[in-house]
């Protein structure tokens, strides 16, 4: 496996989040910072702990597009309001954030029940079929059973990285095994690369519309 170049990993971000794409006045920051250590390997997190972090983005969470330009893409409010009272009650139950699980229902699947990866990923959360069967789920296309067993499972990786979000949401899309072998660092997958800084910028946004 390949790292990625800086430079590179910058305009995956970039592009992932429309930066330069309008002119925005930012009402809410989700900042990235980034550290490639001495291995080469990709650090990114919006809670450096430590020095050597450089900020790489400071991510508008919610924009206001100039005159005649596109507007970022909406949040999926009917998905929301139909998978509203179960998502609320997941994170209820299992103490996670009710606007982390609205974050990651919309990368992953748009609010979509029925959605199906190219590597058998299935449902609201895209449970792969490990962890579906981890966490008792017997059909992934359930809503209520899909949506509880993503909380669970991003408890657990909360847990399993200290309660740092973006090492959690890098797990969740790439598998924990894969940041610890990075040295709980993000992994240089283009895929995630683009996965992390869009789950925590939907998170943030989330927080002003979700309660």
């Amino acid at each position: 496996m390949s790292l990625i170049h800086t430079r590179q990993i910058r305009s995956l971000i970039a592009r992932t989040l429309g930066v330069g794409a309008l002119a925005f006045v930012p009402l809410a920051n989700a900042d990235i910072f980034m550290r490639v250590d001495e291995n080469g390997v990709v650090n990114l997190t919006n809670v450096p702990s430590e020095p050597g972090f450089e900020r790489i983005l400071t991510e508008p969470v919610e924009r206001i597009a100039a005159r005649n330009e596109p507007s970022q893409e909406p949040l999926n409010g009917k998905g929301r309001a139909r998978y509203g009272e179960a998502i609320a009650a997941a994170a209820q139950q299992h103490g996670v954030s009710g606007a982390l699980l609205h974050a990651v229902i919309e990368a992953e699947s748009n609010y979509n029940s029925n959605a199906v990866s190219p590597k058998g990923a299935v449902g609201l959360m895209q449970l792969m079929p490990t962890t579906a069967r981890q966490y008792g789920v017997t059909d992934s296309r359930d809503p209520v059973a899909n949506i509880a067993a993503g909380a669970r499972y991003l408890k657990d990786l909360l847990a399993m990285f200290n309660n740092d979000l973006t090492m959690a949401v890098a797990a969740y899309n790439a598998g924990p095994q894969s940041v610890i072998r990075n040295g709980n660092a993000v992994p240089p997958y283009r895929e995630t690369l683009r996965y992390v800084p869009k789950v925590l910028s939907l998170y943030q946004r989330n927080q002003t519309l979700i309660r």
